[in-house]
């Protein structure tokens, strides 16, 4: 229900311009009905009725900070926005109130800052990664048909008081949904408090057992100790104990004050003697005004059915699927749901058969050869590729038609051989002239390519392309593409499978019911293509789908066949290594801690540190004290227990992630490693892997040259070639800043590093030491990440200030990097995306306009830092990419064999006869160097060994 906003301006004076008492004077709820009928007209509802009202910028600020940061398809940041919209559904879905109703804070000063002039003085202003998504609040809200109040000159406190006692007085029970303690003393018998973190309500029982004293005493407790949030004075010691005492004697801050020179302690009986005026100052700032004339149509903050429709874009806007799916099934009961959406297609207007006899095959396939474009997918018994058994294949030549080949099913149906149906395929799936489209066509290609066929002529891919539409949507699945884009429910896996321990393999699922859900796999497709491609001609795309990835497609099938070999002797030495190092760790951990404990438990450890050791505690969680490794990396300046972790942690990721699973990865069939390589997870265009996960060996630490020694090639007397761009991403930033400084040195072939410090420490080339080299590398490559004065200060263990101070010479040394970050910024926040070299685009919302930005300032917020980051490496990832699909093309034609492994960030890696290097060697460089014409050479390092770790400059 649009419109449901009631926050309506109210000066600080009543609607006929009589001043509104003093808080002093108001009426209280011991005055009865008639002193607010004036604003309960139409509450006949309330009688009985659970109304909820949520103390709305409380709870904002609350998930912002409890939420690690989140962002959306557009980089832009969603966190609060997901948190409050989780909680709002929460609510809604588990606690079913009758009403529920959002009071907000209004901009600007309240009726308490004319009262006592520092009131809040110390509040921070709002968080510039929280400010853009109120708006993004707020419409979701909207479409939740949740109406928001707030009122001018009145904080929100103020509305949930007035709120509460109408409900109240209407003869309605009230929760409110808040953790602000001034909140307290509205607790009655039909109000109650509710902690939406703990699920916990907080009623008078609780009051007393948390303060010892009852809700009509909270005002003058807390006008007794004060509030340093709130920047309230209170009496100076006056704590909560003390003022329990108090309350529990004298019953009301009024008759303490009057007996204040009864009062033990000199300086505390003085404090309240002299503190009558500064007590009744902090009680007029902490009592909630309960009697705003908010004149509220009830039936309209009725809860009501959601705009689903509305939701869910918003959803696919911030990339919210698991919200999708919560707002979907929501139901509130009252009969009046938005309609369900569809369950499948409809069977009779698709023709979707099983092909159950060579025959049907071979009539099929004299069929397809005629066809210009086909859809295909397979269906085996594992998600890597290199694993996989097929279990049939669904074909699609046109929309609503498609047919699926069985090759296993449950005993006693129908299944072709799969050698001689793979031979009567494989003319048209290895003839180039016919199109073949699908969805992730990578694994479809990889599994066939293991089955004998080498499917040509891939001409779309629908996940790929959406990739290249939303780069940073959380889905690019074909549920999700065939809901958004066609309306359309797909059959779920989990409806052929099932779930847990009642799972089935794919090739246990009854032919009848695997062969629509294949079928349709393969029709999708065929149905987004006409959509999605257009979509990539009006965005000027399609070229880079095209030209780029679909042909990294076939890349990188060949390489996910090929696979790498991994030594497990080898392994298993640096298994037993690793244990030997981590079991004397924990020695020396428990003998700096002077006692045994569990270091895996971050309870137990936060014991250690915080409460036995007495260490300050850097940030809290949900659970408590956080022991994560940035925090025990400040913690580690100053005591010894700390870095030891740190170190056993190292160890103990290392040995679990590579020593002890990679065996496990090793192919029972090819003996090798078969990593699968994403190219739709990373928002900047960057290629992942999976399977395991190679990218993140570490690469400079010796720990990591350990692990990369187990590499190794896959014959005898072969060798791994790996080739690496040199600083390819500041080379990129030279390119596009065009700062003619930067150009030289890289054309001069300078250590770009030693040249920056000797330009902002402003020393000879031959004198900058190596400190000040390394900070220099970190303002380098902290700049492509946006890096701030506090995040280099962090890393490079110095101050601010100084921090400040490097970037800030670093821009005026080098102004047109200064330039090219302004100019992306601006773009940005006139166009709503950033595009690499090869125009491969990013959607980011949150870039503040030139106006709101104090350029000088060097402070960034995480869209800005997304958006100079994308330009830069996501460009590097095209120049990689393109050096892939050069260097593979250009190996087609050697007259010795060679295999492509690897893509590792900007290193390549290769196998070859040793005897075979030094002709290699020149092909690999010459086409990565002329992957990209860049302002700078593009340099190479390629270095050979007898396995990854010892590899040596060739």
């Amino acid at each position: 229900m649009p419109g449901r906003n009631f926050q309506t301006s109210l000066n600080f004076n009543a609607p006929g311009g009589e001043k509104i008492p003093a808080a002093d004077d108001r009426t209280t709820e011991s005055d009865g009905p008639d002193a607010i009928s004036n604003v309960l007209s139409g509450v006949e509802g309330l009688q009985d009725a659970e109304v909820w009202i949520v103390d709305s910028h409380s709870l904002i600020f609350q998930v912002f900070h409890a939420i690690p940061p989140m962002t959306g398809p557009a980089g832009q940041p969603v966190a609060a926005i997901y948190g409050f919209c989780r909680d709002m559904l929460f609510l809604l879905e588990k606690k079913r109130p009758d009403y529920l109703i959002c009071a907000f804070d209004m901009p600007g000063k309240t009726f308490r800052h004319d009262l006592y002039d520092d009131y809040k003085v110390h509040r921070e202003e709002m968080p510039q990664e929280l400010r853009p998504q109120i708006e993004g609040i707020h419409r979701f809200m909207e479409a939740m048909t949740l109406p928001v109040i707030q009122r001018e000159s009145f904080e929100a406190d103020d509305v949930l008081a007035t709120l509460a006692r109408q409900v109240e007085v209407a003869g309605g029970r009230c929760t409110l949904v808040t953790t602000d303690k001034d909140c307290r003393q509205l607790i009655t018998e039909h109000v109650q408090l509710f902690n939406v973190r703990k699920n916990a309500y907080y009623n008078a029982e609780a009051l007393l057992k948390d303060w010892g004293i009852r809700p009509d005493q909270v005002v003058d407790f807390q006008s007794l100790v004060g509030d340093s949030v709130d920047n309230v004075p209170g009496i100076p010691l006056i704590g909560p104990k003390i003022a329990k005492e108090l309350l529990l004697k004298y019953e009301t801050l009024d008759n303490i004050l009057d007996h204040a020179e009864e009062i033990s302690g000199n300086k505390r009986r003085e404090n309240l003697v002299n503190g009558r005026e500064m007590a009744h100052i902090s009680r007029d700032l902490v009592r909630l005004v309960n009697d705003i004339p908010l004149e509220i149509d009830w039936d309209a903050c009725r809860v009501t059915p959601i705009n689903l429709p509305a939701c869910q874009d918003l959803c696919r806007e911030f990339g919210f699927r698991t919200l999708a799916d919560q707002f979907a099934n929501l139901d509130l009961g009252q009969g009046s749901a938005a309609p369900a959406a569809p369950t499948g297609i409809d069977p009779s207007t698709v023709d979707y058969q099983s092909v159950t006899s060579l025959e049907q095959l071979q009539e099929l396939v004299e069929l397809l050869e005629k066809q210009k474009l086909l859809s295909l997918d397979t269906e085996t018994t594992s998600t890597n590729a290199r694993w996989a058994d097929l279990v049939g294949i669904s074909i699609g030549w046109e929309v609503g038609k498609a047919r699926y080949i069985p090759l296993r099913a449950p005993a006693g149906e129908p299944v072709l051989d799969q050698e001689k149906c793979v031979e009567i395929l494989r003319p048209v799936l290895e003839d180039p002239k016919i199109g073949k489209i699908g969805q992730n066509l990578k694994y479809d290609l990889t599994v066939l390519r293991s089955a004998g066929v080498n499917v040509q002529g891939v001409v779309f891919d629908t996940m790929v392309a959406h990739y290249l539409l939303e780069s940073g949507a959380r889905s690019h699945g074909m549920d999700e593409l065939s809901r958004r884009y066609l309306g359309h429910e797909t059959v779920k896996i989990g409806e052929l499978i099932g779930t847990g321990k009642n799972q089935k393999k794919m090739d246990e699922v009854p032919l009848e019911t695997i062969s629509f859900y294949a079928s349709e796999d393969a029709d999708i497709p065929l149905r987004l293509y006409p959509i999605l491609k257009e979509r990539l001609e009006e965005e000027k795309l399609l070229s880079l789908l095209l030209d780029v990835e679909l042909p990294l497609i076939e890349a990188l099938a060949e390489l996910e066949y090929n696979g790498i070999k991994v030594d497990v002797d080898r392994l298993g030495v640096l298994s037993e290594l690793y244990g030997n190092r981590m079991d004397r760790l924990e020695a020396e951990i428990h003998d700096i801690a002077g006692r045994p404990f569990n270091i895996a438990s971050p309870k137990q450890l936060a014991q250690i540190l915080f409460e036995e050791r007495g260490l300050p505690i850097i940030r809290k969680t949900k659970t408590g004290a956080s022991t994560d490794a940035e925090v025990l990396e400040q913690l580690a300046k100053i005591d010894p227990l700390p870095r030891k972790i740190m170190e056993y942690r190292q160890y103990a990721k290392l040995k679990n992630t590579y020593l002890d699973t990679l065996p496990h990865l090793i192919n029972p069939k090819t003996g090798l490693v078969h990593t699968s390589f994403n190219q739709v997870v990373a928002a900047t265009g960057r290629l992942s892997s999976n399977e395991p996960n190679l990218q993140n060996i570490p690469i400079r630490t010796e720990e990591g040259r350990e692990i990369r020694s187990a590499f190794r090639p896959s014959q005898d007397d072969w060798v791994l070639v790996c080739a690496d761009y040199s600083q390819i991403e500041l080379r990129v930033l030279a390119h596009f800043s065009q700062d003619e400084a930067l150009i030289e040195a890289y054309r001069q072939d300078q250590d770009i590093h030693a040249k920056v410090a000797a330009e902002v420490y402003e020393v000879p080339l031959d004198q900058v030491s190596s400190s000040q080299r390394r900070s220099a590398k970190a303002i380098n490559f902290g700049i492509v990440y946006g890096q701030s004065a506090f995040g280099l200060a962090k890393s490079l263990d110095i101050s601010k200030e100084e921090a400040f101070g490097f970037i800030d010479a670093y821009f005026k040394r080098y102004p047109g990097v200064d330039e090219f970050m302004e100019q992306t910024l601006q773009k940005c926040y006139e166009e709503g995306y950033v595009h690499t070299i090869l125009n491969r685009k990013r959607k980011i919302d949150g870039v503040r306009s030139p106006a709101k930005r104090d350029r000088l300032a060097r402070q960034l917020t995480m869209p800005e830092r997304t958006a100079v980051n994308t330009v830069i490496q996501g460009s590097a990832a095209d120049i990689i990419k393109l050096a892939m699909l050069r260097v593979r093309g250009k190996l087609r034609d050697c007259s010795f064999p060679v295999n492509v492994l690897l893509q590792i960030h900007d290193e390549l890696v290769f196998e070859t006869p040793k005897g075979n290097v030094n002709d290699l060697v020149p092909i690999i460089q010459a086409e990565m160097m002329a992957a990209a014409e860049l302002a700078v050479p593009l340099v190479v390092d390629i270095e050979s060994g007898p396995n990854w770790a010892e590899c040596q400059p060739v």
